[in-house]
Order: C-alpha cells, then sequence, then structure tokens
C-alpha cells in the first residue's frame, strides 16, 4: 500500500495453492476435489457450460485429458455431473465481495482463441489484479469482453466497483481508448498509469529496427531519473535527440505523451518498478 511495504509475492489472497499432481480416483474427480481442478477453478471466467473463452466443455473431449493426465479415462456421466460442481465454484468466486481496499490495480485484456461456427475467433478476457494492504496480488476479477471497447471495459470496471472495489489509488494498464475514457467515471480518486513497456513498443513501431536498442536506452534513461521533474527534463533531451535522428514522429510521441508514463513516481518509491508497467 503507500506509504507502506510493496511485497513481490503474487500469491492470491483465500486463493487455493498448487499441488503436485497425482493419480485421481474416480470418487476424487466427481466431488470436484482434485488440486489441478482446483485450479482451474480459478483460472476461468462463469458460465453454465462455457470457459471464459466461451469454448463449450465436450464431456468427451475432458474424458481425453483426463486420461492423458492421469492415465485413466472417467465416463461422460462423471465430467458431466462435476462440470455442474464446478461451474457453481467457479461463479461464487467471480462474484464473492471484494472486501479490502486495493490501493493500486493492474488491469489487461488477453486475448484467447476460440471456435465458434466452424470458424476460429479471437475473445478478449478482461481481467484485474489489485494489491491489496498487505502487499499481496490477487486476482480481483475475470470477465469476457466481446472485444477492448467502451461498453466491455464500462462493464467489467461496474462489476468490479459493486462487489465492493475500493481505495484504488492507481490503475495501471496500456492506453485502450475503451479503458482510459471511463476510468474517472467509477474511480475519479484514482490517477492513471499508463505502461511504459507498451509505451516503448509504441515508439518503437515509428522507428528503424536498426535504431530500437539505442532508443530503447534513451527511453529507460527517462524512468530511471530520481524523481519526475528530473525524468521531464530527460524527456525533452530524448525528444530534442529523436529529431537530430529525424525522426520526428517518435519525437511527438515522446512529448505528447509521456506524462502518461509518470503517474507512479507520485507514489512511494520502493513501489516504482512495480508500478510501472501491468
Amino acid at each position: 500500500p503507500p506509504g507502506g511495504k510493496l511485497s513481490p509475492k503474487t500469491a492470491h489472497q483465500g486463493g487455493r495453492g498448487r499441488s503436485e499432481t497425482s493419480p485421481a480416483s474416480e470418487s476424487a474427480l466427481r466431488n470436484g476435489d482434485h488440486p489441478a481442478l482446483s485450479d482451474q477453478a480459478e483460472l476461468r471466467g462463469g458460465g453454465s457450460d462455457r470457459d471464459v473463452s466461451g469454448r463449450r466443455f465436450c464431456p468427451r473431449r475432458v474424458e481425453d485429458i483426463t486420461e492423458a493426465l492421469w492415465g485413466a479415462k472417467v465416463s461422460p456421466s462423471t465430467v458431466s455431473d462435476l462440470n455442474q460442481k464446478i461451474y457453481g465454484k467457479i461463479e461464487e468466486w467471480r462474484m464473492r465481495p471484494i472486501n479490502e481496499e486495493h490501493p493500486y490495480v493492474f488491469v489487461d485484456g488477453v486475448y484467447l482463441k476460440r471456435s465458434w461456427g466452424g470458424e476460429v475467433q479471437n475473445v478478449s478476457v478482461l481481467v484485474a489484479v489489485g494489491v491489496n494492504q498487505d502487499g499481496y496480488r490477487e486476482i480481483l476479477g475475470v470477465a469476457e469482453g466481446s472485444r477492448e471497447d467502451k461498453e466491455s471495459w464500462s462493464n467489467f470496471l461496474r462489476y468490479l466497483k459493486d462487489r465492493g472495489l475500493k481505495g484504488v489509488r492507481l490503475i495501471i494498464s496500456d492506453k485502450c481508448l475503451g479503458l482510459y475514457e471511463i476510468i474517472g467515471d467509477f474511480f475519479p480518486e484514482a490517477k492513471w498509469q499508463r505502461c511504459v513497456v507498451h509505451w516503448y513498443r509504441n515508439v518503437f513501431n515509428l522507428c528503424p529496427w536498426k535504431h530500437v536498442r539505442e532508443i530503447a536506452a534513451m527511453l529507460k534513461a527517462i524512468h530511471a531519473q530520481e524523481d519526475k521533474e528530473a525524468a521531464r527534463a530527460k524527456a525533452v533531451l530524448v525528444e530534442e535527440k529523436l529529431r537530430r535522428m529525424k525522426l520526428e514522429k517518435a519525437a511527438e510521441l515522446v512529448e505528447k505523451s509521456v506524462e502518461e508514463t509518470l503517474s507512479y513516481m507520485d507514489f512511494p518509491y520502493e513501489h516504482w518498478t512495480r508500478l510501472r508497467t501491468n
């Protein structure tokens, strides 16, 4: 939390730890007690017969997976019964109340492939990871979005806030316009940090490949400064050098958007390296 120690731990509070997979009996599978199934329950979103990527679970497909993992097939009826139990646990996990304050929240969209109507399509899975008051990261929410647009992100942030997300002081993400435009509508007191890694890539896209290594060092020097004023001064020098290199578009991007990458410098110094990228 701001002013305290930000732990590098990535354990998810309230989550299940990973266990070594051992041959599971059919009764354990039927009851949903196998640790591998518990892990999957935490990673997937809700839905009556689909995972968060929209793929329908086929009992025969899961039967093949169980044979590959544990060397024994499980009957389709057992798999179907197990699915129904797991989906209830998944939805309970997705909709659990968020009771603690989370000063730092990382959000991103992950694209997965799914087969739908004989076609392979991209589906966006929206994810939020928060840092709680004890310095632990935990997954706050997962939901499917048709794409990373304003409507999908609005629904996702509303889903988090309705479950009790509060105390947010900094939101870290890339500059997805659908998200960037509406953060203030849901968390007006939170600052926004543009992911520096995504920002570097945006600058690299405007530069010849032969200059990328040199420009990477220049950009990293901005975020290696001791405070925001020093970082701004360094950014001006970087802009000037880019113009001397005849890279006008890259210089303009740095000039117009570098401030969006410096919000993390308003928080405790010991947290900086973990806050500037999602």
